[in-house]
């Protein structure tokens, strides 16, 4: 969240004080510049509104918070994953389909997964795990098959959590021609007093390009960016789904569960990615099924 305040500011600051500087006066700017938000701002949210569904608008105020916050998976998070496959993954492996069965049809009541509270409380994460390790059980053991469905939901998956980035971007996209509009407008106000005074009308202009400059200042310096940070959080925290169809796949390629988790760990983000000493430790720390 910091950089996202920093750059705020930075942009606020250099803008605005690059026109003060230049010898430019607020006064025009201010006194246009709640007639010029409702007109721009007013008719962005309402294309907001047409254009997309319920969840999409709900989803976009939860995806301003999360462009600020950043992703919600941590380095620890990682890890945790990584035990819980291992655990899940050494078990089938040593004592059968048979000994998992109680783990993957009721989670909540799992030990392996009660362990891990923040893992357990991502819906998509936990049914991915279970619903692909039960299909294991019925017998599809064959690696691209499974690969092939785990990718399919993942995919729909990601396309449903970036709906909301891609809302704010079209946002984003509209923002300036809506402050043409606006200009526009302005402009036809201007045309009605053409006996006025030149400073009357200088006023009445530069009151008009006042929502140009917004239309363009909102689009390019703040709603853009975190459109894009949005999507950038969005790809970040697909990579923990990624990890469980790594892990799972090379597990039915016959690998011993230690392997599949390292080939796991090679997904993690490098920031975020634990090193094999503290992937060994947390291993062995990981609880065993009950």
């Amino acid at each position: 969240m910091m950089f996202q305040i920093i750059g705020i500011v930075v942009v606020l600051g250099m803008v605005f004080g690059g026109f003060l500087l230049a010898g430019g006066h607020f006064d025009v700017i201010i006194k246009a510049a709640p007639f010029e938000m409702m007109m721009i701002g007013g008719a962005a949210v309402g294309a907001l509104l047409i254009g997309n569904s319920f969840k999409t608008v709900m989803g976009v105020g939860a995806g301003i918070a999360k462009a600020m916050a950043g992703p919600k998976w941590k380095a620890k998070d990682y890890t945790d994953l990584l035990s819980i496959l291992f655990v899940l993954t050494k078990t089938m492996k040593t004592k059968g389909v048979v000994a998992i069965e109680a783990h993957i049809e009721n989670p909540k009541e799992s030990r392996i997964f009660q362990e891990y509270p923040k893992i357990m409380k991502d819906h998509f994460a936990i049914d991915l795990i279970c619903d692909t390790l039960r299909m294991m059980t019925m017998n599809l053991e064959d690696p691209h098959q499974v690969e092939d469905a785990i990718e399919k939901q993942i995919e729909k998956h990601h396309h449903e959590a970036h709906e909301p980035a891609h809302a704010l971007q079209n946002m984003a996209d509209a923002l300036p021609a809506l402050g043409i509009v606006a200009a526009v407008l302005g402009i036809i106000k201007t045309m009605g007093a053409i006996n006025q005074p030149p400073e009357y009308l200088g006023k009445l202009i530069g009151s008009a390009l006042v929502g140009t400059f917004l239309g363009v200042f909102l689009a390019y310096g703040f709603v853009g960016p975190l459109a894009a940070r949005m999507a950038a959080v969005v790809d970040e925290e697909g990579k923990f789904y990624q990890i469980i169809k790594d892990v799972l796949v090379a597990h039915l390629h016959g690998n011993a569960a230690q392997i599949s988790v390292e080939i796991g760990r090679g997904s993690i983000p490098s920031a975020s990615q634990p090193s094999f000493a503290q992937l060994e430790e947390a291993l062995n720390s990981a609880p065993e099924p009950g």
